[in-house]
């Protein structure tokens, strides 16, 4: 093998090696990015899990404020109230049959 064509192979093995440690290191970076996305994938669960729990109980809070006749929520709990009483009235009919 000539000298230019030596050269050009220590040359080649020297970028290989550069790519395979970019590789590597991309490689770590990429796992640790996913496991840092699984954990906030977690949290955001959690959130949404506490926001319906909070939607919930503000539900109930302006349901009882309107059967306490407190606030502008006794036409909406009336009409949640009248809602609620035709399900139950299609649930009977349903198991009537």
């Amino acid at each position: 093998m000539s000298g230019q064509g030596y050269e050009e192979l220590i040359i080649l093995n020297r970028k290989l090696d550069e790519l395979l440690d970019r590789h590597n290191s991309l490689k770590s970076e990429v796992s640790e990015l996913k496991k840092g996305n699984d954990v906030l994938k977690g949290m955001l669960q959690e959130r949404e899990e506490k926001l319906k729990e909070l939607e919930i109980k503000y539900e109930r809070v302006k349901l009882s404020e309107a059967l306490l006749g407190e606030g502008e929520n006794a036409h909406e709990a009336k009409r949640k109230i009248t809602e609620l009483v035709r399900e139950i009235d299609r649930c009977v009919a349903l198991l009537n049959r």
